[in-house]
């Protein structure tokens, strides 16, 4: 690899990590309102939905490879996972189906 790739590489990495970075650095001793903490604990969540919920619709293949990674995902945030292990538990149920298919 050129020396110019990991110097751009170095630099995206660092573009990405100082917007990451500065509000921890910043608002460290920031108390927020319960709401607001509410409120953003359930941003990742909606987010995930948001991308998972679209594509159920356009599986033109199996639509109950959608139909099972939402309800997977569903339950397992529902219970209070975090959203690696939503993901991965979706992961889990559609390999399990694909298998048994």
């Amino acid at each position: 690899m050129h020396s110019t790739i990991v110097w751009m590489i170095i630099g995206m990495g660092i573009v990405t990590y100082i917007p990451r970075m500065l509000p921890l650095v910043v608002f460290h001793n920031v108390k927020l309102p319960p709401f607001l903490q509410g409120v953003l604990k359930n941003v990742p969540y909606a987010t995930l939905g948001a991308l998972i919920v679209p594509g159920i619709f356009f599986i033109h293949e199996d639509i109950w490879f959608g139909i099972l990674g939402f309800l997977s995902a569903f339950i397992a945030a529902w219970l209070g996972a975090n959203v690696i292990l939503v993901v991965l538990t979706s992961v889990a149920v559609l390999s399990i189906y694909a298998i048994l298919i």
